[in-house]
């Protein structure tokens, strides 16, 4: 915690001799003094601030508060403290009152940065009734819970919470890339499909909420050909912190994605790693070599720029 207080000459002068035997023997360019307050730091500079640094800061910090009210008790006091900074920042982030306390649909995916797996899409219809169960589980973004928690927490919500999922496997994702489609074309119509799923089940709804991934005038070109476009959509840029039902479908989605990443791996009866860093790529090269080359275009995307790495590592050998 740091509070910062503006002194006035006669508060500063009183600190000085309150803080005479506590001093620290460097101090900081700019300050008077720097010094120890139990588990609270106290640097006092020149221009009449004060920052009490610590554990305990507002209570060092109270006590000076109280000072300089009688020492210049004609002014406002001036008092910062990071801690309300923090609240306020997170209040702002993670209950955004546009959408978080109203009925909502919402939806996110994952699976899109890995190279193994495929990719799922989920869209989630939350209730603001719903809203105290959710928050009562912890429900988060799925990329601050780990696979363990992923596993524990969604079975407590998978039958309460109505949602539509589409998986798209790895092959189905290889053959839309040779016919042209990038991944956030392929999100876009993905992310349409669900939420047009739980659209027409003629639910009532404030919002629906889509975790942004691009422009509003692009996620709606991608969709040009498409018939049923669900047009009512609020885009929102880390919208698993805002907003619940885009929460849960992201934790639903990664749950699934779980499992069918397990299935790959009983599959060729290898464990392989997650994201597309270099150690998937070394387990990609044993795969390679037991099943042949094709059997990337089973289980990964093959466009990615592993499976160029994956080639200069078995020219090498």
């Amino acid at each position: 915690m740091t509070i910062t207080l503006k002194v006035c000459e006669k508060t500063k002068n009183e600190m000085q001799e309150f803080f005479e035997d506590f001093k620290r023997p460097k101090t900081p360019p700019y300050a008077v003094f720097q010094a120890d307050d139990a588990d609270t730091v106290v640097t006092l500079y020149e221009s009449g601030k004060a920052v009490f640094q610590g554990r305990d800061a507002d209570l060092s910090a109270k006590l000076w508060m109280e000072m300089e009210r009688r020492n210049n008790p004609t002014k406002k006091l001036e008092v910062t403290n990071s801690e309300d900074k923090k609240d306020d920042k997170k209040k702002k982030e993670n209950n955004d009152p546009s959408v978080y306390n109203f009925t909502t649909i919402g939806s996110d995916e994952v699976g899109t940065g890995d190279y193994f797996g495929p990719i799922v899409v989920t869209a989630a219809y939350v209730k603001k009734e719903d809203i105290p169960f959710l928050e009562e589980l912890g429900i988060k973004d799925s990329k601050k819970m780990t696979d363990e928690k992923i596993l524990e927490v969604v079975p407590k919500f998978y039958k309460k919470i109505d949602h539509s999922t589409l998986v798209l496997s790895n092959s189905e994702y290889n053959k839309r890339f040779k016919d042209g489609y990038n991944m956030n074309k392929l999100k876009a119509i993905l992310h349409n499909k669900v939420l047009m799923n739980l659209k027409l089940k003629g639910y009532n709804y404030d919002y629906i909420v889509v975790d942004q991934f691009a422009e509003k005038y692009v996620y709606y070109n991608y969709l040009k050909a498409t018939s049923n476009v669900v047009r009512d959509v609020t885009f929102m840029t880390k919208a698993e912190d805002k907003c619940l039902s885009v929460a849960c479908a992201s934790l639903i989605s990664r749950y699934i994605f779980i499992k069918e990443f397990a299935k790959i791996c009983e599959n060729i009866n290898t464990l392989i790693p997650k994201g597309a860093g270099t150690a998937v790529d070394d387990v990609a090269v044993k795969i390679v070599k037991k099943y042949g080359f094709e059997k990337l275009n089973d289980i990964a995307k093959v466009n990615f720029k592993n499976t160029e790495k994956i080639k200069e590592l078995l020219d090498k050998e």
